[in-house]
């Protein structure tokens, strides 16, 4: 890999993004490994949860100028297929398997809020900012859209996106887009503390619970809704993990994935 910086640790497997020369901007070959990574990672049955950040003084600016001045002279055809492979990348990180805890410092632009927002957790460092700035280029968010808004609620995405302003980590926790707020050095410390929760719960009980925010947030409660509830549960319990995890705490021992 060259523009990703990959450690695994035990269960964990951590991600940063590798261009600190520009503030881990991302182009073509950004999403390619990304899209990749994360496809691979969500399959490998030793990786337990996945730590999404970046090196240097920013997590990421966006569009990296360089591959922005290639795509300058990009006809219609080829803006889509660029920005499919976009969505293609987000996709793989939103519906990657395992729990992904996003680690953001410094500064969070543009498609890097795309990034951060298919997280499933988000700890941020004091003092960064976030910007949608799409507009301000005579653009708009759209291929990030759909997770952005999921993150920061329709309200606060109404203003976001069309002003284009700057943001603190604050306003970010106060709208819920972040989901942990501390001081830079103690940025590490969090995201391990938030890890060691994930990695002592069952696996296939996390993998479970994250499908089930995904696929039941937002839709009607009806009959059919009710009844895949019940089959989800009735699943999990007749499980290997749904039994062992009852008999452990019923047991007062430490389950067998610890």
């Amino acid at each position: 890999m060259n523009t990703l910086d990959i450690q695994i640790e035990g269960r964990v497997a951590k991600v940063f993004l590798n261009r600190p020369e520009v503030r881990n901007a991302f182009n073509d070959g950004v999403i390619t490994e990304l899209a990749e990574t994360f496809t691979r990672l969500g399959q490998d049955p030793g990786v337990r949860v996945i730590v999404l950040g970046g090196h240097g003084k920013a997590f990421c600016a966006g569009a990296d100028l360089n591959w922005m001045k290639s795509m300058a002279g990009y006809g219609w055809e080829d803006n889509r297929a660029d920005a499919t492979r976009l969505a293609e990348m987000l996709w793989a990180i939103y519906s990657c398997p395992l729990p992904v805890v996003g680690r953001l410092h410094g500064d969070c632009y543009a498609g890097g809020m795309g990034l951060a927002a298919c997280c499933d957790v988000l700890v941020a460092a004091e003092g960064m900012h976030f910007c949608l700035s799409e507009a301000r280029l005579g653009l708009l968010p759209a291929t990030i859209s759909p997770y952005v808004m999921r993150a920061m609620g329709e309200q606060a995405a109404r203003r976001y996106f069309i002003t284009a302003e700057r943001f603190s980590a604050a306003q970010a926790r106060e709208m819920g887009f972040v989901h942990e707020l501390v001081a830079p050095e103690a940025l590490n410390a969090k995201v391990d503390e938030i890890v060691a929760l994930l990695v002592a719960n069952g696996p296939a009980a996390v993998k479970a619970c994250k499908r089930l925010v995904q696929d039941f947030a937002g839709r009607e409660i009806t009959p059919d809704l009710r009844a895949e509830t019940a089959r989800r549960i009735a699943d999990i319990r007749a499980s290997e993990e749904g039994k062992e995890g009852v008999q452990a705490f019923l047991n007062k021992r430490e389950p067998a994935w610890r």
